[in-house]
């Protein structure tokens, strides 16, 4: 693992449950995602095309790795949450990204959560089944 005498760019993100910490250095594009490779974690394609997201739009695909330790919530929402981390942690590297990731979106916080349980109610909305008689 990397140590912290290397310098590198820091950026938190969060989406719905998830938090990820991501530690970008400067590097050839390893991706490691609580401390498992991203092949092994995510599984899906667009999960690792989310991820990356912020790479393409800046044009910095390969120069940097990212270190990523991310809790909570499930596999969409985490990669979600990486993606947010790894846009303020481009920012923090070159202020000249801020532009490019903000009209992209990847700077903003999604703010979507789950809606709260309601009582008299089965679900958030849903209520129970109607009877006439």
């Amino acid at each position: 693992m990397y140590t912290s005498s290397k310098p590198y760019f820091y950026g938190t993100g969060r989406r719905k449950k998830s938090v990820a910490r991501v530690r970008i250095v400067p590097g050839t594009g390893v991706i490691t995602i609580n401390k498992k490779d991203i092949d092994d974690y995510f599984g899906l394609e667009t999960l690792k095309l989310i991820v990356n997201q912020p790479f393409a739009a800046t044009n910095t695909m390969g120069k940097f790795d990212i270190i990523a330790n991310v809790n909570g919530g499930g596999l969409s929402g985490q990669a979600g949450a990486i993606r947010h981390g790894l846009a303020r942690a481009l920012v923090a590297a070159d202020e000249n990204n801020k532009p490019a990731l903000k009209a992209a979106g990847f700077l903003t916080r999604d703010p979507r959560m789950k809606e709260r349980k309601k009582y008299g109610l089965k679900g958030a909305r849903r209520a129970p089944q109607f009877s006439k008689r």
